[in-house]
C-alpha cells in the first residue's frame, strides 16, 4: 500500500468518525425533545379523582 492510499484510508475512517458522532448527537438531540414532548403530555392529563378503596378489588371471571 502506498502512502497516498494510506493517507486516503485515513481521510476516510476520520469523515466517517465525524459522522457517526454527528448522526449520534441529532438522535440523541430527538430524543431529549421527545422526553420533553412525553413530559409536558403526561402532564397536562387531568388527575382523576380518587378512587374508594373497594373498587378495583375484585376480578368477574364468570363473564
Amino acid at each position: 500500500m502506498d502512502v497516498m492510499g494510506i493517507a486516503r484510508l485515513a481521510t476516510t475512517m476520520a469523515e466517517t468518525n465525524v459522522r457517526q458522532e454527528v448522526g449520534i448527537a441529532v438522535l440523541k438531540k430527538a430524543q431529549d425533545a421527545q422526553a420533553a414532548t412525553a413530559a409536558t403530555l403526561i402532564g397536562a392529563l387531568p388527575q382523576t379523582p380518587s378512587l374508594p378503596s373497594h373498587l378495583g378489588n375484585h376480578v368477574n371471571t364468570t363473564a
